[in-house]
């Protein structure tokens, strides 16, 4: 009885094969949406929270001001100084390695070329936190670094920009007025999780970078790195109780400095994108509810149409069950091929998607599968109706339907 009634469903189908396709239309836009939403949005998910993973290991960034962002450390703020990274190396248990971070911007030139880019001065500590490796090259020695020798490491872009095909390594970059040789190029990170070129620097030793190239010692950031499994709260509250003392602030004055927990931003990020990705895969799942209003629509239409075949049907003795599982059948059929289709182009259009906004792809079966199954639930649910009005005919009266 089941194969019976699955091939007069799928005959009824094939005989309004345009009006089949319309019918379903709301259903593969439906389930297309919501797959390719959903998977956009965990890949984009995924994409910040690597970009967050490649700003350090387990790193907090320490910065004067009393709030993060433009206008959070005044003038009247004190700078860090690399006595400060050494203190909270030595005294706060926990710690991988600490790193103070001085930049600037500066245009700088090699063998007639010139471009703009980010300054960083900094110890070999600071490929640890910030979790550099090299592509080529060799880190600072510890003699370049005390002396502050005229030696630089440069990220990928800016060796694209200035030196294309040719070897950097052993070459004069000039910074400013200062002509340094490029001993390092690091390993490419990419975009950053604002939207900032990593690979757009020049990095050089602290001292260099001071004395040589803005004249100053003041440090904007301290980078400090964890060690793995030890508790983030009870080091940042560590760094803050140093700082607090180095700073010389009573118990009335609020820090006059912040620390960041790189680890935290990331869970906030991604928890944002995550809330973004269910409201937009519900709102695309209302037009799942319009492609079902749809086929209860045509199915009552086609029940219409029907009447006599109905009529006929009932009369040489088929039961109301029987009916009511055809057109029910046929309600699911439809609802099931326009969620087999949406699942195909949902497919294609996530990896376009992905590419196009340069995040990772990322299958989720389970995704997949709900919404397909979604939309054959939808056939039950809204095909009911008909298949029961169908099968409640009185087969004396659909058979005088004209």
């Amino acid at each position: 009885m089941w194969f019976n009634t699955l091939v007069l469903a799928l005959r009824s189908i094939r005989r309004n094969l345009l009006r089949s396709f319309l019918t379903v239309l709301g259903i593969v836009i439906g389930v297309a949406a919501v797959i390719t939403m959903v998977t956009v949005g965990n890949g984009a998910t995924l994409a910040i929270q690597n970009q967050i993973a490649g700003l350090g290991t387990n790193l907090l960034q320490v910065r004067p001001g009393q709030r993060i962002g433009p206008g959070g450390a005044g003038a009247s703020v004190p700078a860090f100084h690399a006595a400060d990274a050494q203190a909270i190396a030595q005294q706060v248990p926990g710690i991988l390695a600490v790193a103070p971070e001085a930049r600037t911007g500066s245009v700088v030139v090699a063998g007639g070329r010139n471009w703009s880019s980010v300054i960083t001065g900094s110890s070999n500590d600071w490929l640890v936190t910030g979790n550099w490796s090299l592509a080529d090259g060799r880190a600072f020695t510890d003699d370049e670094q005390r002396a502050g020798s005229a030696v630089c490491i440069i990220g990928e872009t800016v060796r694209r920009e200035l030196f294309g095909p040719t070897q950097p390594i052993g070459a004069s970059l000039r910074v400013r007025q200062v002509a340094c040789e490029v001993v390092g190029v690091l390993a490419s990170k990419g975009q950053g999780a604002f939207g900032n070129d990593q690979d757009d620097l020049v990095y050089m030793p602290l001292n260099t970078f001071q004395r040589r190239v803005v004249g100053h010692t003041r440090i904007g950031t301290l980078q400090v790195s964890m060690l793995d499994g030890v508790n983030p709260q009870l080091v940042k509250a560590g760094i803050v109780e140093l700082m607090r003392e180095r700073r010389h602030l009573t118990e009335a004055d609020e820090d006059n400095f912040n620390v960041l927990d790189t680890r935290q931003l990331g869970e906030t990020l991604s928890g944002t994108t995550r809330i973004m990705t269910l409201l937009l895969g519900a709102v695309a799942a209302v037009s799942l509810l319009v492609g079902g209003i749809g086929i209860m629509n045509i199915m009552l239409v086609s029940v219409t149409e029907r009447t006599r075949e109905i009529g006929l049907r009932l009369a040489i003795g088929a039961l109301e069950r029987e009916v009511l599982l055809q057109f029910l059948i046929e309600a699911v059929v439809l609802a099931a091929l326009g969620g087999l289709i949406g699942v195909v182009l949902a497919l294609g259009a996530s990896m376009g998607l992905s590419a196009l906004m340069d995040v990772p792809y990322v299958f989720h079966p389970g995704v997949n599968a709900m919404a397909f199954a979604f939309s054959a639930a939808i056939g039950v649910l809204f095909g009911y109706f008909p298949a029961r009005r169908a099968a409640r005919l009185d087969p004396i009266e659909a058979l005088r339907h004209e």
